[in-house]
């Protein structure tokens, strides 16, 4: 369980951050929910949680000070940070090889933005906070294109934007590991979000990729957020550093 805990999620307004965000608060977490533009998805996160338990930020990730001032609104609206959930992230079905070279560059350059640059930058606000109050939490959702690479060879910049922020993630967990920060990668294959239907739509629809599928469904958003909430409560700290793979066993190393 959550009490007493105040957790960061990025990217709270839809899809697996909304989930994460909605578990954590009913294992009672204060949550400081993060939205880009979609307020109401953020709202509908938080929908049924005490006033005093939900905080809801604006913050644009696509930015380079996005993630600064994020984390520094969060402590300024509530004090001390317990745990971060680093979820926000972006997939252009665009800027492959054969793809020109302006839709190239521009994809690039946000999927770097925001899924790495925002997101190390993150990391590295939440590493300086909790060597200052004497630890804390991270959850990094990755994906299993970290390790294996995507389907659809036009994403290949989020393919290599979630092995970039892996390693980064990593390096935290055996670098801050004695100063009572622990670090967990969370893997999901494909799971039931906006997202990931629309890759199934770019390989022909929902029921091919299910077909490759060892499980033949999605994984739900709730598993992803039930595990997450496990990492946040500190129930197994010797767990830090693990890539955790959630695909249904469809990708086993």
């Amino acid at each position: 369980m959550l009490d007493g805990k105040t957790v960061l999620v990025t990217g709270a307004s839809k899809g697996i951050g909304q989930s994460i965000a909605r578990e954590a608060a009913r294992q009672g977490a204060r949550v400081v929910a993060h939205y880009g533009r979609d307020r109401a998805g953020a709202e509908e996160a938080m929908s049924g949680v005490p006033a005093d338990r939900a905080v809801l930020l604006q913050a644009d990730l696509s930015a380079r000070d996005g993630a600064d001032q994020l984390f520094a609104s969060a402590l300024a609206e509530v004090g001390r940070i317990d745990g971060v959930v680093n979820n926000a992230a972006v997939m252009r079905f665009d800027g492959g090889i054969d793809d020109g070279d302006d839709a190239w560059d521009a994809v690039w350059d946000e999927t770097f933005q925001v899924n790495v640059h925002s997101a190390a930058r993150l990391l590295r606000a939440s590493v300086r906070h909790f060597r200052e109050v004497g630890g804390g939490d991270i959850v990094g959702i990755s994906s299993w294109a970290a390790q294996k690479g995507v389907t659809n060879p036009r994403t290949i910049a989020y393919a290599a934007s979630k092995a970039a922020f892996k390693a980064a993630l990593q390096t935290v967990a055996t670098g801050y590991a004695r100063d009572g920060i622990r670090t967990y990668i969370i893997a999901p294959g494909v799971v039931d979000t906006q997202m990931s239907r629309d890759f199934a739509e770019s390989q022909g629809g929902r029921h091919v990729v299910e077909d490759r599928l060892v499980m033949g469904e999605f994984v739900p958003p709730s598993d992803i957020a039930k595990l997450t909430a496990f990492c946040l409560s500190g129930g197994c700290r010797h767990l830090s550093g693990a890539t955790l793979d959630v695909n249904g066993a469809s990708y086993v190393r």
